[in-house]
């Protein structure tokens, strides 16, 4: 269907024009096009191949005059921009919640709140009503974002279990501990005893989580824990490496080592190939994430797999439900050992 104005340029196709090539009233049309309620099938189908037919483009910003809705969604990380860049579990989870609001017809807007400057600008942001819901990345306690965007009731899904909020906030998470369990638990049964480890950020669910799955296996074992194995990092390939060289000086005969991401078990591993230590041989390295920086490891990295993929599509899928009028909601999905060189 083409129209013309009177200087002869293409004009876009209206709701008009759908309705009158579906043979219903704009009425219908509107309805479908806000969610199909009270429409019935055979109306629903004939809107929407009148729209493919016509080429017609819904006017986002006329709807959300109607609406009170922005259509779009943030993807908040509240870590420095450098992180995004290096980090490519943030790449990963990003694309993963693109493509699951594709199918929703929703854009998705970046946003990186490093300082607390940024976080104010962006929550204020936020609050006005740019946008209908975040799905919050990377949240440290004692960051206020979180409680805010609830306080003003905006829809929020976190990627992992936030801490240190007094108001319920709906998260997905992989099981970290388990996860944890599961790997260090691979590194006792492969015959090592003194196993340390390079730990997240201990105001991270990740962090924490993990350090507690390493404490649960060295128990469960009859290992003595010993503090001078475990070294606390920052989910970076410099402090997986930093960490290392001072777990070698404090305890030379470490035989295995858990890192608490990829990145940093990257970063572990240039150490220990300084130290003159051999992978697997000498010291045993286990990872957690099964990001892209695993297989760029000399030996391949062994790791915890994240269900990435499933940990996205569930924050969409929660975060939309919640824009619904849903209540809050938790999802914790299994994690996956993977075998390679490296253990």
């Amino acid at each position: 269907m083409s129209r013309t104005d009177s200087n002869g340029r293409r004009k876009p196709p209206t709701i008009h024009d759908v309705a009158r090539e579906a043979g219903v009233s704009r009425g219908t049309v509107s309805r479908v096009l806000n969610g199909g309620h009270y429409v019935s099938p055979a109306a629903e189908e004939a809107v929407n191949a009148a729209i493919r037919k016509t080429g017609y483009v819904v006017n986002r910003h006329a709807r959300s005059l109607i609406t009170g809705r922005s259509d779009s969604v943030a993807f908040l990380l509240t870590e420095p921009q450098e992180r995004f860049f290096e980090d490519p579990n943030f790449n990963v989870l990003l694309r993963g919640c693109t493509q699951a609001l594709a199918h929703h017809d929703i854009p998705l807007l970046l946003m990186i709140a490093g300082t607390k400057d940024e976080r104010r600008r962006i929550t204020r942001y936020i609050t006005a009503g740019h946008v209908d819901g975040v799905l919050l990345v990377s949240s440290h306690s004692g960051d206020p974002v979180a409680e805010r965007l609830r306080a003003a009731r905006v829809p929020l899904v976190a990627c992992g279990k936030p801490l240190g909020q007094s108001s319920r906030v709906s998260y997905v998470a992989a099981d970290d501990r388990d996860g944890a369990r599961e790997m260090v638990r691979h590194l006792v049964r492969s015959g090592r005893r003194r196993i340390a480890t390079v730990t997240g950020p201990l105001d991270t669910p990740g962090g924490t989580e993990r350090l507690a799955g390493y404490r649960d296996i060295l128990a469960e074992c009859g290992i003595e824990a010993d503090e001078r194995l475990v070294a606390t990092g920052d989910y970076s390939r410099a402090s997986g490496e930093s960490c290392a060289a001072e777990l070698l000086r404090r305890a030379p005969d470490l035989d295995a080592v858990f890192v608490a991401s990829d990145l940093m078990a990257q970063g572990a591993l240039s150490a220990l190939h300084d130290a003159g230590r051999r992978v697997p041989e000498d010291v045993a390295v286990g990872g957690f994430d099964d990001s892209p920086a695993a297989l760029d490891t000399r030996p391949a990295l062994t790791t915890i797999r994240q269900p990435w993929d499933r940990i996205s599509s569930e924050m969409v899928r929660v975060l939309l439900a919640q824009i619904g009028g849903e209540d809050t909601s938790t999802v914790i999905l299994p994690t996956e050992l993977v075998r390679r060189g490296s253990a």
